[in-house]
């Protein structure tokens, strides 16, 4: 009889890879922003991911080491995309469009108004679970050392008086992304919370 652990596609019999980690995680990722880490279970994430248990525990961890992986990709996903936003010319233009790219992860598209997976499902699970406050913190400290930096960078450029606390208006500058993905999950629209962008930027700015 043929050796199936050989040759072919190298896997042991009875551990097929029919499904693709990124899907699955990403999958995964909208289960948990629906109902967070409590509220999901097992057989949600099965069902969401068309995966058995067997195949989550093999290709996860558990419960909570899927959730911590679903954090760490969303976190990773959100700095490369505020980053992009921050490189426009000008400090204005630089906030404003990273506000309106959190607002169309925040708005969605389908009516849910899912706001931000981190400030919506960790902010619950931080006060209990050190690992979770962990990913937390270091998520808020991404954003604002962002912010720290192309506020330096308009500083340098002139932009700003050499005399701004930089750090200072980082973190006011999350404030306003926090604030915007809290009222996009109670449902405010997408044209108000531009609008509260814009006003955001003002006030930060002195305009």
């Amino acid at each position: 009889m043929r050796d199936s652990t050989k040759g072919g596609s190298g896997r042991p019999p009875g551990r097929p890879r029919a499904y693709d980690p990124e899907v699955a995680l990403e999958r995964a990722t909208e289960t948990f922003w629906r109902a967070g880490l409590s509220g999901t279970t097992l057989d949600d994430l099965a069902h969401a991911t068309a995966m058995n248990r067997p195949s989550l525990y093999a290709a996860f961890g558990d419960k909570k080491a899927m959730y911590l992986k679903a954090l760490e990709r969303y976190g990773e996903r959100g700095q490369v995309a505020i980053e992009q936003r921050l490189a426009a010319e000008r400090l204005p233009d630089a906030l404003l469009g990273a506000y309106r790219a959190a607002i169309a992860i925040y708005a969605g598209s389908d009516g849910e108004a899912p706001g931000c997976f981190l400030v919506s499902t960790a902010t619950v699970e931080a006060r209990t679970d050190p690992r979770v406050r962990a990913l937390l913190a270091e998520g808020i400290r991404r954003v604002d050392e962002m912010f720290a930096a192309r506020i330096h960078r308009a500083v340098d450029d002139g932009e700003l008086d050499d005399a701004v606390d930089a750090v200072v208006l980082a973190q006011l500058a999350t404030a306003v992304l926090h604030t915007l993905a809290l009222r996009a999950r109670a449902g405010v629209p997408p044209a108000t919370l531009e609008a509260l962008a814009s006003a955001g930027v003002r006030h930060l700015l002195g305009l």
